[in-house]
């Protein structure tokens, strides 16, 4: 039984446990939107009320921006409101950063995930500034994605208080680690927080953050659902077993990489997603061998 110890802030516009849901492709490397509407249903099944669509793990670099938004189209028109629906909008040019979120907007986007410009390797006035501008082109909340492992530069904590005034600005997805910073935000700023590594989904839950946005989701949604549910009816013991236990998921997400091991985890369960576009590849027999066994110890 819940006692509400969970944070819910934001949770009305992204949701409390979410994946960032791969983009299918058929076997000649096109989209498949009956998969995708497919995935999406299969995940809203389980318990999850949240997907990030078009996002990193959507293959966003190799993703073109239609294809973005028919996808998040096809879902909004076969889930309807059943679950919350984040597009990612985020690229490292601004004003494509801006054109894709009006447009996923207008395709029925509950709010927008913006990475960190990456490659680039902005400012933080230059951060401050692509952020912005694309709160300020849309109505729909923007939660940013602090990400330094991919984008180098991470959001410093001085700039995220200044973006946080920013009425469009309502939460941030962290996949940079820094709690105490965070915690300090969280309690002088009206940010919603999300964790974005999943070894950090238990601590980043009890410190305050409202939920998640997993990779290894894909293969457990059910067990993140419980995970959450846990914490939120005071049982920190509950929610670190079920983590401890998906830990071997967590090492093979590592291993893989996100794209490879989501999509490679979701075909050992039978459901068929197709291979991610080059540069990244499906794994090897014997890295598909392994993960079947992690997805076994796993008990998923």
């Amino acid at each position: 039984m819940s006692t509400g110890m969970a944070a819910t802030r934001g949770a009305e516009y992204f949701g409390t446990v979410s994946v960032a849901m791969v983009t299918p492709f058929t076997k000649d490397g096109d989209l498949d939107l009956d998969a995708g509407v497919a995935l999406a249903g299969h995940l809203a099944d389980k318990g999850l009320d949240g997907l990030v669509l078009g996002g990193t793990t959507g293959e966003s670099p190799t993703v073109r921006p239609e294809e973005k938004l028919n996808l998040l189209k096809a879902v909004r028109s076969e889930l309807g409101d059943r679950i919350k629906l984040v597009a990612g909008s985020g690229t490292y040019s601004t004003a494509e950063s801006v054109e894709l979120s009006r447009a996923s907007e207008k395709a029925g986007a509950d709010g927008l995930l913006v990475v960190t410009p990456y490659y680039s390797r902005p400012s933080q006035e230059g951060l401050y500034r692509h952020f912005t501008a694309v709160a300020d082109a849309v109505d729909t909340p923007v939660c940013l994605y602090d990400i330094p492992s991919r984008s180098v530069v991470p959001i410093a904590e001085d700039t995220l208080r200044r973006m946080a005034a920013h009425p469009n600005i309502r939460a941030v997805k962290d996949a940079k680690g820094d709690i105490p910073a965070a915690m300090r935000l969280m309690e002088e700023t009206d940010l919603a927080w999300y964790s974005g590594d999943d070894p950090l989904n238990v601590p980043w839950l009890a410190v305050g953050a409202t939920g998640l946005i997993s990779v290894i989701g894909h293969a457990a949604p059910a067990q993140l659902r419980a995970l959450r549910d846990a914490v939120d009816a005071g049982d920190i013991t509950g929610a670190r077993t079920i983590s401890n236990r998906l830990a071997p998921l967590m090492a093979a997400q590592a291993r893989l990489g996100g794209v490879t091991f989501a999509k490679a985890a979701l075909k050992l369960q039978g459901i068929e997603v197709g291979a991610p576009r080059l540069p990244i590849i499906e794994p090897t027999p014997d890295e598909y061998d392994r993960l079947a066994e992690d997805l076994r110890t796993a008990g998923v």
